[in-house]
């Protein structure tokens, strides 16, 4: 690990005074000129440990973006009462405007990444993804086994919008099956029910403890209903979609409304998962039953 210099790079300390190591000077007026020659901050760093710069007088160190980083920034090589000038205003403030944009551009993310963002779950553990600043995506649940492969804002940008036009073309991938509402009576009500069939047998019939009893098979007969919102979904989205023409560019408002999860796979196989329940992917790769998968701009049910 490097150590900290007590001057800066560039300057040496003689017969008392703060003065500046002709040597260095040199390395910190090229800093400056390969950084504003588009150069990154890592890359000049590589630069001059190949070039067996040492950091620190007479001995051989490790140079990093963050040492290139600090030499930019510091503003004591404009000229103090104690530091000589080595750059000039000119050339310092390109240099750090340069390091500002660039940190600024590392920052923004846009409005419609961050809500695919909000969307996208790792296939395997289930877990929000998470976007690098760089702008690709990983999964960092442990002990997940993650993507195996790069995954990008635009390859995740291109494959929703190739897989929702897909289904503008082929409204059918969105049938999913199902029942609206679903009975399935337990052994609570099959022995309710004979009970109120035998009281009924009576000669001598107790209205008020029927009528308790019929309310008390009415209350368990609906705990065994189900609620299936499967097809009342399905119709949603058929609706939607056959009023939509395809897309040039993603529609996020649509994909709110129409998709519950962006799955990647460990593999960058992406595919949406919508509303109802249907999952439409855009690879290659056969899927288990109720998938569909997307070939360039149609989508083919599976056989």
């Amino acid at each position: 690990m490097s150590k900290n210099r007590r001057i800066p790079f560039g300057y040496m300390i003689k017969n008392g005074v703060i003065t500046t190591e002709p040597k260095e000077v040199y390395v910190v007026i090229k800093i400056f000129d390969e950084y504003l020659s588009g150069k990154s901050l890592n890359d000049i760093a590589n630069q001059m440990q190949i070039e067996g710069i040492p950091y620190h007088p007479n001995e051989v160190n490790s140079w990093n973006r963050n040492m290139i980083k600090r030499i930019i920034e510091n503003e004591k090589y404009l000229g103090t009462d104690k530091y000589p000038k080595l750059i000039d205003d000119v050339k310092f403030r390109k240099a750090n405007e340069v390091k500002t944009k660039k940190a600024t551009n590392l920052c923004m993310i846009p409005e419609s990444v961050k809500e695919i963002r909000n969307l996208t779950v790792c296939d395997q553990c289930r877990k929000r993804m998470f976007r690098t600043q760089n702008g690709t995506w990983t999964c960092k649940t442990v002990r997940c086994i993650g993507i195996k492969h790069k995954v990008t804002d635009q390859m995740i940008i291109s494959a929703v919008l190739n897989m929702l036009n897909s289904v503008i073309a082929n409204l059918s991938l969105l049938d999913a099956g199902g029942e609206l509402s679903i009975y399935k009576p337990n052994g609570h009500v099959a022995k309710q029910t004979n009970e109120i069939n035998r009281m009924l047998d009576h000669t001598e019939i107790d209205h008020e403890r029927i009528k308790a009893e019929l309310f008390k098979l009415a209350e368990m007969k609906y705990k065994c209903c189900s609620y299936d919102d499967v097809p009342q979904n399905t119709e949603y989205l058929k609706d939607l979609f056959s009023n939509i023409k395809s897309l040039d560019s993603l529609d996020i408002e649509l994909l709110k409304k129409v998709v519950r999860n962006i799955v990647i796979s460990c593999y960058a196989d992406i595919s949406l998962e919508m509303i109802n329940g249907v999952s439409i992917i855009n690879t290659t790769a056969r899927k288990e039953y109720n998938t569909y998968e997307c070939y360039s701009d149609t989508c083919n049910e599976n056989s």
